[in-house]
């Protein structure tokens, strides 16, 4: 499963949430963890799920910091020993080339599906919208919420598999991720200079990326969109 190819642009896995909890998943819940294979038993897609608590004091709501905040949650409550009461999408991935053919919605089903397996009531999901990294300078609030004309589903294909799966767009994520590093580690990540101060368009950022060369540092805020399955 770790050597299945992704189209995750290098940066994202610089995310420090990513790298201490993405892997915890498999080890210590994989029951919220699922693969596709083909035929050939070649793993095509995967995704992974938390168990968290929503409805506590000082929570309630759908975080701003999204992925990462959830992440954190998540493990924090194993920790305590506290029962969760929703589950979180974290990722659903699929095999280059095999985009486009229906294995996301199916991956998104099988989360849901074994979250109301467990008695679990709702599935949440910081969403990725997989179509605004063409548009980095749209802000993320008018983005999430923009639908077709033709059947009012969102503008965004991904934000449109959750819909028609009966999921429901809440609010943006403004900080889901956050990913700081110096301007040497950003130039091996992009290739690109990062020589000037300000903002710098990245392919596969959803939003620029900030630039402070007299400090020597770039740091990118990823938003996302929570979307809510009631199950």
């Amino acid at each position: 499963m770790w050597t299945m190819a992704d189209t995750w642009p290098v940066f994202i896995g610089h995310d420090l949430c990513a790298g201490v909890f993405l892997r915890r998943i498999w080890q210590e819940l994989p029951e919220y963890a699922f693969v596709a294979t083909d035929a050939e038993g070649v793993v095509v897609a995967k995704a992974y799920s938390v168990p968290f608590v929503l409805h506590a004091e000082g929570r309630g709501v759908l975080p701003d910091g999204g992925w990462d905040q959830v992440l954190q949650w998540a493990f924090a409550d194993r920790a305590a020993g506290v029962a969760p009461d929703t589950v979180s999408a974290i990722e659903i991935a699929i095999t280059p080339g095999l985009q486009g053919r229906g294995l996301s919605g199916r991956m998104l089903a099988a989360i849901r599906e074994n979250a109301r397996a467990r008695g679990f009531g709702e599935v949440v999901a910081p969403v990725r919208p997989s179509a605004k990294h063409l548009e980095p300078e749209v802000p993320i609030g008018a983005y999430a919420f923009r639908v077709r004309e033709s059947d009012g589903l969102p503008h965004d294909p991904w934000l449109r598999v959750h819909v028609r799966a009966g999921g429901v767009i809440e609010k943006v994520a403004p900080a889901s991720m956050v990913v700081a590093g110096s301007l040497e580690e950003w130039r091996s990540w992009t290739g690109l200079p990062f020589d000037k101060e300000g903002p710098v368009e990245v392919p596969a950022a959803l939003v620029p990326v900030r630039c402070e060369p007299e400090h020597g540092y770039a740091v990118y805020v990823e938003p996302n969109v929570w979307v809510r399955h009631a199950l």
